[in-house]
């Protein structure tokens, strides 16, 4: 069984697409779990019947994975942005996966068609790969006993996947890098301008790595 865990706020313009696309999973006996972080907009309502449980929590994504980590009844749970997309038999690829490893993430395609988005994919699945630390949207499944093994997502402001990759090498135990991809939405990049994301994205990691608290990078992030 696998638990697929999607952290929300304010996603009313996503979420019913995001939930309809998932509703055979539910059908082959798996369950998505809704863990909203105090949506001010009618996100819970539309996700009324389309999935197993809602949640709220307070905000902040690796507040809310956590939340809705502990109440999943799965082997295994999956971290799911409402603006991605699974491929197809994405569950039977996780399977396989977890075969031989405890945990991994998808290669990540953006649905945007400008030219930049393509080196920009490239460069997230390259640095992935070599680093063994994924994005958010390149959602991370994970082994539950291995999740609750190493105490769920650091509780941060941001940089949560960066935090709890690090906790994942630490363990020793290589991911899984399925390279099937997730198409995750561009709609950041849109609102703030491709170039002026990137590297806001770029400096606040490498803040990030050089020490700043999440607390502070978290007020920069749009």
């Amino acid at each position: 069984m696998l638990s697929i865990i999607i952290p929300t706020l304010n996603e009313s313009a996503a979420i019913r697409s995001c939930l309809t696309a998932l509703q055979n999973y539910r059908r082959q006996g798996h369950e998505i779990i809704i863990s909203d972080g105090g949506s001010l907009d009618d996100t819970t309502t539309l996700a009324q019947g389309l999935c197993d449980h809602i949640i709220t929590t307070g905000k902040g994504r690796a507040l809310q994975m956590n939340a809705g980590a502990a109440i999943a009844q799965g082997d295994s749970l999956l971290f799911l942005h409402a603006d991605t997309r699974l491929p197809p038999a994405a569950e039977l690829l996780i399977k396989n996966g977890l075969t031989k490893n405890t945990w991994g993430y998808f290669k990540i395609r953006l649905d945007g068609e400008h030219f930049l988005f393509r080196i920009i994919e490239a460069l997230m699945n390259w640095r992935s790969q070599l680093s063994s630390i994924a994005t958010g949207d390149q959602t991370l499944f994970i082994q539950q006993q291995l999740f609750r093994d190493i105490n769920g997502f650091p509780e941060i402001d941001i940089m949560e996947d960066i935090a709890i990759g690090k906790q994942l090498k630490s363990t020793g135990q290589r991911p899984c890098f399925i390279t099937t991809a997730v198409t995750t939405s561009c709609r950041r990049w849109q609102q703030h301008g491709i170039l002026r994301t990137i590297l806001l994205m770029w400096y606040l990691r490498l803040a990030y790595f050089l020490g700043s608290h999440p607390k502070t990078l978290a007020k920069k992030y749009p």
